[in-house]
């Protein structure tokens, strides 16, 4: 995907989030986020995207502490919301293609990076608060679903502090049965784990079904489409697959 389709994507979901979570209240419960209210929700993503804008709009070479959560409720703490994924659209789509700035996975460029990675947050979290609204969620797009598999794999993963490990060596298949080519092979050990993008050779269990079911399952927003083999590796993703925001 390019750049330009990820702010789309950023413009839509955010805009979906602040929707549903005025249709759900601050108060509801989220379902997919046990602990949380819709305020909660709104109050972290709107402070990650402020976070996120300051990087590419201040050019921050180093990273650098949240602004914290803010202190509102309400109708105030939806419009604070909307105001700063706003700020952030309107930054990303502006910029310029060779802005220098901090990011901590590997990108083509900082902005496509911030495009790709804020796109991703705020889809998952539409989804949670659609969890807190009720009813049926609003689909993912195949792309962007696929697209955030492999972010997830590929990029998140791989960094060192990955808790997905097993004593001995086990292999963990992904495919997207609905996108030719989507399919990924997760090597698990004692280290961080290895992704490889294709299915060759064995798997020890295989996570199946259409890339905008897999993409939620994998950030544990709701149950894998399919598992075939060993449970047991989906259960260790369950487990320890979180990623959090410290």
């Amino acid at each position: 995907m390019e750049t330009t389709a990820f702010v789309e994507a950023l413009h839509r979901e955010g805009d979906l989030l602040a929707t549903a979570a005025e249709l759900a209240g601050t108060d509801a419960k989220v379902p997919t986020c046990p602990g949380w209210q819709v305020r909660d929700l709104l109050r972290h993503t709107g402070m990650v995207h402020r976070w996120a804008a300051a990087f590419v709009a201040e050019g921050h070479t180093g990273p650098r502490p949240d602004g914290g959560l803010p202190d509102l409720d309400g109708s105030a703490l939806v419009a604070w919301f909307r105001e700063g994924h706003g700020r952030l659209v309107d930054t990303l789509a502006g910029a310029a293609p060779d802005v220098r700035c901090w990011h901590f996975l590997p990108a083509p460029s900082p902005l496509a990076f911030w495009a790709r990675r804020q796109a991703h947050e705020t889809t998952v979290h539409r989804i949670d608060a659609e969890s807190a609204r009720g009813g049926e969620p609003t689909p993912v797009g195949v792309d962007l679903a696929v697209d955030g598999i492999d972010e997830l794999l590929c990029a998140f993963h791989a960094r060192p502090k990955s808790a997905v490990r097993t004593e001995t060596p086990r292999t963990l298949r992904v495919r997207a049965t609905d996108s030719p080519g989507a399919v990924w092979t997760v090597r698990l050990s004692t280290q961080a784990p290895v992704t490889e993008r294709g299915d060759a050779g064995d798997a020890d269990c295989e996570l199946a079904g259409p890339a905008a079911r897999l993409y939620p399952a994998l950030w544990n927003r709701s149950p894998f489409p399919e598992v075939t083999g060993d449970a047991s590796l989906a259960a260790l993703w369950r487990e320890k697959s979180c990623v959090t925001w410290n």
